[in-house]
């Protein structure tokens, strides 16, 4: 039986919890953020698999933020949340805008992420749901523009070349 909490004990916790990650988004240090989970959470991400425990978690988010598109991604807000007190859930929509090609123009694609909350500030589960080719072509159309702007580099050069294809206008 999971612990319930209140709205407003889940409001605080998730705010916790989206204080860390901006800064995260500045430091790039992804532990603090695995840190935030219990040492036996699972994570569900629709688009690379389940994640048992918060080292499978540390790993997965460490080598996916630090390699394109997730290294080039400049911030996680939640643009809005609810809470559900009876299974102890935060559920939000997060954005994940990418750095400025050069040009001021935005490219970004959101997700849901569904949160349940273990107490003393850590999180026993969290499920990303999204829709993998949206983000894939945004992050085709940021490497576009910023080929046209001449400030493509090699990371996302190779990230279009190997795996952007599959994402290009048809």
């Amino acid at each position: 039986m999971t612990d319930t909490f209140s709205a407003q004990e889940l409001d605080e916790a998730f705010a916790g919890f989206q204080r860390t990650v901006a800064e995260v988004a500045v430091s790039r240090d992804w532990d603090r953020w695995a840190d935030q989970f219990t040492v036996d959470a699972h994570y569900i991400e629709h688009a690379y698999g389940v994640f048992h425990g918060r080292e499978e978690i540390r790993r997965w988010v460490t080598r996916t933020m630090t390699s394109f598109p997730g290294s080039y991604m400049t911030g996680y807000p939640s643009l809005w949340h609810v809470v559900d007190p009876s299974t102890s859930r935060v559920i939000c929509e997060v954005d994940n805008p990418m750095r400025d090609p050069g040009d001021g123009s935005l490219f970004t694609a959101t997700n849901i992420t569904i949160l349940t909350y273990a107490g003393d500030g850590l999180w026993s589960c969290e499920e990303d749901v999204y829709n993998p080719m949206e983000f894939g072509q945004m992050a085709m159309r940021w490497c576009e523009r910023s080929a046209e702007l001449g400030t493509l580099d090699e990371p996302a050069r190779k990230w279009m070349e190997s795996t952007g294809a599959m994402f290009a206008r048809r």
